[in-house]
């Protein structure tokens, strides 16, 4: 054997080498058989990959076999290098070349290029053998079996995480589809039974992808240019990474939210009797006030004279017509299409309702105008007597000729009001008698009534106040 290219171990380093190198080999062996049970492999070996996974696990596929061939290798050179080092309890110098021979030189013959992702150079032709030392041989297979165990982990993780989770989500879409179906919710008909066929083809093709290329849905947490290393420099290393569940996830979510919507319609079916005859109670309601409308309409053109009395407009046909179709859709069971129909029915009969008490308080307020000046006129009738004024003879004249403009038929309500304002300007209350003055009839030297009331000088609420407390 050809002598040492580098420096000649002692025996200690001998010892040493020999113990690193066998604690190495062991842990490798123990790697090498849990890899060659691990349930990813098994699955990897019996699928039919398409995709990222199948151009990966073409290299990777390889390596397993690899692994065992170099660790034969491994094995061999050392156990060469146990017995050259068994030779003598205190090896001399010859013994110590050969052993660093063994440990530290190109000592093994390996199968050429035998490297994953190994640079290649252009036009270089390919080397059937390689002479590598033991640690070489060592990073060799580290290399390997990380490019292996990181196309078994993903592929392993993929196939725990989510086949069982679609299957599940694909069972909950049948029950939902079942429920639609009872709705009269299909494909083709409703926006609903579209989402859900959508759901399903979404969810069929997820599977049949997880099965054949997890890969695809496989985040790795190291960077491409980092791909047949081993983190920490050993070859027990896992690789690291997260299963992509966004589409799972995204379906998920909108299965949710078709599930939300079909149980708003669910409701419906249960209510929707109920809220047919709440829009039809409102109708009626509508319909009353409109009669009672017409009829004030009547009394008012009959009693009021000289104004405009809105029109009555009739009842909501075109309303009527559509509680005759969502009737119809109740009971042909279509659901989907009463849902937007009834929300829109609930609203158009409030606002009936809503016109018809308008058009109600715009007819009768000429009535309500006349009630409020008869009102006024009996509390200024009312105040007169306070006043000690209701027997002045202008006073009389004054109400009598307000009250009889109010209770005439039909009622000037322009002229009643101005009647009522003038009979209001002739209270004035009456002044007080001096002490041991005479009294004429209550005429003044200028023939005025006692009140000696300005014409057309409207009395202070204050002081009308006033004079109802101290009368």
């Amino acid at each position: 054997m050809a002598a040492s290219a580098g420096p000649v171990l002692s025996r200690e380093e001998v010892d040493r080498a020999l113990a690193r190198l066998g604690a190495e080999r062991d842990a490798v062996e123990s790697a090498l058989l849990s890899l060659q049970d691990h349930p990813g492999l098994r699955l990897l070996d019996g699928a039919e990959l398409t995709g990222r996974t199948q151009e990966r696990w073409a290299v990777a596929g390889q390596g397993l076999p690899l692994l065992w061939s170099l660790f034969d290798r491994y094995s061999e050179a050392l156990a060469s290098a146990r017995a050259v080092r068994a030779r003598k309890a205190k090896p001399g110098s010859a013994e110590l070349a050969e052993l660093s021979e063994l440990l530290t030189g190109d000592a093994v013959t390996v199968p050429g290029g035998a490297a994953p992702d190994g640079p290649q150079l252009l036009g270089a032709p390919a080397k059937l053998v390689e002479r590598v030392s033991l640690d070489e041989l060592m990073e060799r297979m580290n290399s390997w079996y990380a490019t292996v165990l990181e196309v078994v982990c993903a592929a392993d993780a993929v196939w725990s995480a989510l086949p069982a989770r679609i299957d599940l989500l694909l069972a909950e879409l049948g029950r939902v589809q079942t429920l639609a179906g009872s709705l009269g919710v299909h494909a083709g008909g409703h926006p609903l039974g579209d989402d859900l066929a959508g759901l399903a083809a979404d969810l069929t093709g997820l599977r049949a992808e997880v099965r054949s290329d997890p890969l695809a849905l496989w985040r790795p947490a190291r960077v491409p240019a980092q791909r047949g290393t081993v983190p920490d420099g050993t070859a027990l290393a896992t690789p690291s990474g997260v299963v992509d569940t966004e589409r799972f996830d995204r379906a998920g979510r909108a299965l949710d939210g078709v599930r939300l919507e079909l149980e708003d319609l669910l409701r419906l079916r249960d209510d929707a009797e109920e809220r047919l005859q709440g829009v039809g109670d409102l109708l009626q309601r509508a319909d009353a006030t409109l009669a009672e409308a017409r009829r004030a309409r009547g009394e008012v053109l009959a009693k009021i004279a000289a104004t405009e009395v809105p029109a009555v407009p009739g009842p909501a046909s075109a309303l009527r017509e559509r509680i005759v179709l969502a009737l119809e859709l109740r009971q042909s069971g279509q659901w989907h299409r009463l849902a937007p129909l009834l929300d829109a029915l609930e609203d158009a009969a409030a606002k009936e309702l809503t016109r018809a008490r308008r058009s109600l308080t715009e007819v009768t307020q000429p009535l309500a105008v006349r009630a409020e000046l008869r009102g006024r006129l009996d509390a200024y009738k009312a105040m007169a007597a306070r006043l000690r004024v209701a027997e002045d003879p202008e006073v009389i004249e004054r109400y009598e000729k307000a009250r009889w403009l109010l209770w005439s038929a039909p009622c000037d309500l322009r002229a009643a009001a101005a009647a009522v304002a003038r009979f209001q300007q002739s209270l004035r209350p009456a002044p007080a008698e001096p002490a041991g003055a005479g009294h004429d009839g209550g005429q003044s030297d200028d023939g005025q009534s006692d009140g000696g009331r300005p014409g057309g000088e409207p009395v202070d609420g204050a002081a009308r106040g006033q004079q109802g407390l101290g009368g």
